[in-house]
């Protein structure tokens, strides 16, 4: 009797376990993982704040003038008491003027390098069950550092999916992988943009794709063929 409740028991135990693990291999691939982040660092802005150029300020000092602004060579034939005059006027003229910022279609402030792009792809599917598509960028930030961002990502969900950078450009089997790889950790979600750091170390040129890898099975999700 006794001997029948022990195999009872390890009977039960070992379906916990096999449904945990079961549980745990099937359930990524009806549950959606959806993550947003943003760009690492803000790009600079081309956008400049509204500014009067000198051809602006000109214009309007002009309209007040009871006379129109000589050029150059005029101003040097002019007898000193007509200066005088002029100068006068071109001073009370410009006293009425509101204050503007005088900057001649410059932008409004040096900012910080853009980030450069080192290489880029697009998802494509491994097979008619194993699924990705958006895009794969991999950026050098103004610090020198390099990220890889996905953006509007999608991808089959699965147990333990990696992000891995080969040097292997269309791989589709574990060994086209293990040949010269480095894995960026887990996949943070199977939907949505998302960054990944890229050791300092880690020579980015060597590395042709980016591939959605399942560790357990050795199973290619998605690949990310990188051009310039």
């Amino acid at each position: 009797m006794k001997k029948s409740i022990i195999l009872v028991v390890v009977g039960l135990i070992g379906l916990v376990i096999v449904g945990s693990i079961g549980w745990y291999l099937a359930s990524p691939l009806f549950i959606d993982n959806v993550v947003d982040e943003d760009f690492p660092v803000q790009q600079a802005s081309l956008a400049q704040v509204p500014q009067t150029s000198l051809d602006q300020m000109e214009a309007e000092l002009g309209d007040r003038l009871s006379f129109e602004l000589p050029k150059a060579e005029q101003l040097a034939e002019m007898p000193e008491d007509e200066l005088k005059q002029m100068e006068t006027e071109i001073m009370a003229a410009s006293a009425e003027m509101p204050d503007k910022v005088m900057d001649d279609s410059m932008p409004a402030e040096a900012a910080v390098d853009d980030p450069v792009v080192i290489g880029q792809g697009q998802f494509k599917d491994a097979d008619s069950f194993h699924q990705g598509s958006g895009s794969a960028t991999i950026y050098q930030l103004p610090d020198g550092s390099h990220v890889l961002r996905f953006e509007d990502f999608m991808a089959t969900n699965g147990p333990d999916l990696h992000v891995i950078l080969t040097s292997h450009p269309a791989p589709t089997s574990h060994a086209d992988i293990m040949d010269n790889y480095i894995d960026l950790g887990s996949l943070k979600g199977n939907i949505g943009n998302q960054n990944y750091e890229i050791p300092a170390d880690v020579d980015v040129s060597q590395y042709q794709s980016v591939v959605i890898y399942c560790m357990p099975f050795h199973v290619v999700f998605a690949t990310a063929t990188l051009g310039s």
